[in-house]
């Protein structure tokens, strides 16, 4: 009998020490475990990116600021080492592609143009309600700042320059395309009615593409729009650019006046940037800001950019956010005139 419980005492204490090696084993493989998983993780943090990045574009292909983008994005795309698509979100003024971009997983897989003044109209207009503001994005860079421009058809024959048409403006009611309601060529046409007494009637559209379209068909009388979206065609015939809405004469239009040189002090300008939604890390943040930054300054892209007709301007960090809160006062100062109720 006593020999049993000898031998059963011996299973057990075996048995025990079995158990508590098994313990220590999964303990030690648990903690392995969790130590490469964090090295996972932060592999994964700094590998950023490795995968395609979405960029939105709030209007329709083919005006300036999808052209931008997509002389742009191929150098950006050298320095991140992953493919840029852009998605063109057309509506809205523009909002229907940024609320997509402030909605968006802030994961740095999805990015987006963001254009002024159209963007602070959006927000700072009351009848929307909207919540969004600047504070809704991180941004990343300003692209270019490109000055407004008033086109007519070549085959137009009430009015064959700007002071023609200026004249004929105040005797008659006169179609002129914007990119949206409270966008930068809607506040210039707002502008020439009130203080000069012009009869300009906006025709608001998607965007700069359908804009010409919609001049060279002969649907509407004056093509308001930007420098860079009108260059080659004045150069080629496709349209005549009488003015432009700048404090001097563009380097890509010199045989362009300006309003000024009429007697008409209106200047418009659109700028261009990018920015992610909010809640981005920083340091994916901080990883777009270095590509684009350097994709910006690319000499190559300069050239590509200003044989458009785009003006780069680079900035970042405080120096981009003092230019927004620069145009939305500028926004805020014009409300009158747009017919916001508030």
């Amino acid at each position: 009998m006593r020999k049993s419980y000898k031998i059963i005492a011996l299973v057990v204490a075996l048995l025990f020490s079995i158990s508590m090696l098994s313990g220590c084993g999964a303990n030690s493989g648990s903690s392995g475990s969790n130590g490469n998983s964090g090295e996972s993780q932060e592999a994964k943090k700094d590998d950023y990116p490795n995968k395609p990045i979405t960029v939105i574009v709030s209007f329709a292909a083919g005006g300036g600021t999808d052209v931008g983008a997509r002389v742009l994005l191929p150098y950006v795309e050298k320095e991140l080492g992953v493919p840029l698509t852009v998605v063109n979100k057309p509506g809205g003024g523009g909002w229907v592609g940024w609320t997509e971009l402030v909605n968006a997983k802030p994961d740095g897989y999805t990015i987006g143009y963001i254009n002024t003044p159209n963007l602070m109209t959006g927000y700072l207009d009351p009848q929307y309600k909207r919540k969004e503001n600047l504070e809704s994005f991180a941004l990343i860079a300003n692209h270019v700042v490109d000055y407004g421009a008033i086109c007519i058809n070549p085959k137009e024959t009430r009015f064959k320059d700007a002071k023609e048409l200026f004249e004929y403006a105040k005797e008659h009611e006169v179609t002129g395309t914007t990119t949206g309601v409270n966008s930068d060529d809607h506040i210039a046409i707002m502008k020439l009615n009130k203080y000069y007494g012009t009869k300009f009637v906006p025709v608001h559209t998607t965007g700069a593409a359908e804009g010409k379209a919609s001049v060279m068909g002969g649907h509407v009388d004056v093509y308001f729009a930007n420098v860079g979206e009108v260059t080659a065609p004045h150069k080629n015939g496709e349209l005549k650019v009488v003015a432009i809405m700048a404090p001097e004469r563009s380097k890509f239009l010199p045989d362009v006046p300006t309003y000024e040189e009429l007697g008409y002090k209106v200047y418009s300008w659109s700028a261009r940037g990018i920015a992610a939604p909010k809640g981005i890390d920083q340091a994916k943040l901080d990883k777009l800001v270095a590509a684009f930054e350097k994709a910006i300054n690319n000499p190559e892209h300069i050239k590509k950019m200003e044989d458009m007709g785009l003006a780069v301007n680079f900035l970042k960090g405080d120096d981009y956010m003092k230019l927004l809160k620069d145009d939305e006062k500028g926004v805020l100062d014009v409300s009158d005139l747009l017919g916001w109720k508030k």
